[in-house]
């Protein structure tokens, strides 16, 4: 497999709203004993600072959020509902607790199915995405998106629930010769 151009630091400065978007398209690429796991990002969602009440920062700085709080380029793995890891991509400056959940890559279509095929768990959370060596991120082609509110938040106040911050990449429809 040919490796792709993988992401810089500069990319991941960016704060959660500008990079959510930025990620479609791009590789999520895992190292596995059988050699390197590459699905391009279809779906992102972005969670924004200490005021976003859907942000695990929202209450603010825990042992369980530090990462959050952490400059951009790592992962944030959590347990959700005692059976789903999801992963975030940490992003930003450092002490601006923000972080882009990664929804969907290649086919699966909701966090937990992702997490699961590619066997991300609590042992990735920390991990460096810039200059790590077990999981990063490597260049694509930006597709068209559409921007949608998030899923499955319902503890947040109505602003939150409402704002557009979910990312989902048009798929590509087949040309067929007629």
């Amino acid at each position: 497999m040919v490796k792709g151009k993988r992401m810089t630091q500069e990319f991941y400065d960016k704060n959660a709203v500008e990079l959510a978007p930025l990620l479609l398209g791009k590789f999520l690429c895992l190292k596995t004993e059988d050699g390197v796991l590459k699905l391009p990002i279809t779906e992102t969602e972005a969670y924004y600072t200490e005021q976003d009440t859907a942000c695990h920062a929202h209450k603010g700085r825990t042992k369980r959020t530090e990462l959050l709080y952490r400059r951009g380029g790592c992962a944030y793995v959590y347990l959700c509902y005692g059976m789903y890891h999801l992963m975030n991509v940490i992003c930003g400056e450092e002490n601006v607790p923000q972080g882009v959940l990664i929804r969907g890559a290649g086919v699966y279509d909701g966090p937990g199915k992702l997490t699961k095929a590619m066997g991300i768990d609590k042992t990735h959370n920390g991990i460096d995405l810039v200059n790590g060596d077990v999981m990063w991120i490597e260049d694509g082609k930006q597709p068209e998106y559409r921007a949608t509110p998030r899923i499955g938040i319902n503890y947040a106040t109505e602003e939150y629930r409402n704002i557009l911050w979910r990312f989902v990449a048009e798929k590509e429809s087949k040309k067929t010769d007629s």
